[in-house]
């Protein structure tokens, strides 16, 4: 789930909406915009790439949200989620291919995973990540999920050194009960980093904090994507009332 949202330098008037796909063709937009993103503009090492499609075997299982600008049609934000039955279908979660998981298996039946999230460059604002969050509060209450899980990524353009100062940073107040921890299967080594940058974190992540979530564990290593991914788990009875509200009124 790489966190690619940053403010703008400017902010034209637009008419967003966030819907499920529903059909093949909507699909495919929300992959397009993916290679695009992790693709083009992440450098990441898609197999898919001579399609323009950034295609996973976990997408035919998933539900996809779409942020649509209805001003010219374009799909500029996505997200997708795999339900519990579905994971159950495709033979797991996606974070299952970067953590061991064993110790949340009774909370299995009532998890959902989100992730692949994504947002156009000129996109990158609070009302787009709104859209796509209020579109996520309604997919919940909808099907009566407990609990979001995740990766949530971090750039490691500068060799890790910002990842591991992030894991640092968030780790220390938001880390999960010891019941609820997993394991990467490929750690990233964050004792031979730098821990102590003075950094900004990513909002994407900051937003999941902010709502109540847990980092469940050191940081995976994503050679494909160049990125640390980081194991969120949101217990949904956790979601600050706040933000609860803020969410649910917007998808109402």
């Amino acid at each position: 789930m790489l966190d690619l949202i940053r403010q703008p330098d400017t902010a034209p008037i637009r008419s967003l909406s966030c819907d499920l796909a529903k059909t093949q063709n909507e699909l495919e937009e929300a992959q397009r915009i993916r290679f695009r993103v992790f693709g083009e503009e992440m450098g990441a090492k898609l197999p898919s790439a001579a399609t323009g499609l950034d295609i996973d075997r976990f997408d035919m299982f998933c539900d996809h949200l779409l942020v649509r600008d209805q001003v010219n049609n374009k799909v500029v934000g996505t997200y997708r989620i795999l339900s519990p039955e579905q994971a159950k279908m495709s033979g797991g979660y996606y974070s299952e291919t970067e953590f061991d998981m064993t110790r949340l298996q009774h909370l299995r039946a009532r998890m959902a995973e989100v992730g692949r999230s994504c947002i156009d460059a000129n996109y990158r604002d609070g009302a787009t990540i709104t859209q796509l969050w209020a579109g996520l509060a309604d997919y919940i209450m909808k099907n009566g999920h407990e609990y979001l899980i995740g990766c949530a990524s971090v750039s490691m353009t500068d060799g890790g050194h910002y990842a591991a100062s992030v894991f640092n940073k968030v780790f220390k107040l938001h880390a999960a009960p010891e019941e609820y921890r997993v394991t990467p299967h490929r750690r990233l080594p964050v004792e031979s980093l730098n821990q102590e940058l003075d950094v900004i974190i990513p909002p994407l992540i900051k937003g999941y904090l902010r709502m109540g979530a847990y980092i469940a564990g050191e940081p995976a290593w994503d050679p494909e994507f160049n990125c640390a991914d980081l194991f969120i788990l949101l217990p949904v009875s956790r979601i600050n009332a706040r933000y609860a509200r803020h969410f649910l009124r917007k998808a109402s």
